[in-house]
């Protein structure tokens, strides 16, 4: 889908005390290392748009979700650590959601494509594991357990041939989300 058919603009404050207080780093793009503007992050503001957090630099490790809204002690809230290291902001896609699942890495096993939201991967279509992805259309959350719940990973259009080798060894994913366009 070309440019023309999403959302490119976004607004996130993040700020190093609980209640928008301290040191503040605003941001509307993605930023792979914020350790340069803060030391620690314990409160934001999305402003307009979504972002996903990440507790690593160059968009690694735990990934969390923000729409938006006031997060005056998200941290305590999502259980996170104080470092927020990187963020990446989400385009809004306004189109169609494609994405297929594979059961094995490298597109192998059993296969399905998903158009809408699935909340259990393991009641709809009898597959106990998704190892690799490819998202055609649109914007995606994964969760590790059924119902969207527990840990996320946002996929946006690409193949992605093994979850192992991203970083989320040990990870299963049971339910994917589309990032509709309630994000504005």
């Amino acid at each position: 889908m070309s440019t023309s058919g999403m959302n490119m603009m976004g607004k996130i404050i993040f700020y190093e005390d609980r209640n928008f207080q301290g040191r503040s780093y605003e941001c509307m793009s993605d930023c792979a290392d914020m350790s340069s503007y803060l030391n620690r992050c314990h409160s934001c503001r999305v402003e307009s748009g979504c972002f996903m957090v990440y507790d690593r630099t160059n968009y690694m490790g735990n990934q969390y979700f923000m729409r938006r809204g006031e997060y005056s002690d998200y941290m305590r809230m999502m259980g996170m650590s104080d470092c927020i290291r990187s963020c990446r902001m989400i385009p809004m896609h306004r189109g169609h959601f494609r994405m297929r699942i594979y059961e094995r890495e490298n597109f192998g096993g059993m296969m399905h494509e998903l158009m809408d939201d699935c909340d259990n991967i393991m009641d709809r279509y009898r597959m106990s594991d998704c190892m690799s992805c490819n998202v055609m259309d649109g914007h995606w959350l994964m969760y590790e357990q059924p119902h969207f719940r527990g840990r996320m990973m946002y996929f946006r259009p690409g193949e992605y041939r093994n979850f192992m080798s991203m970083g989320m060894g040990g990870m299963r994913f049971m339910s994917m989300r589309r990032i509709m366009d309630s994000c504005n």
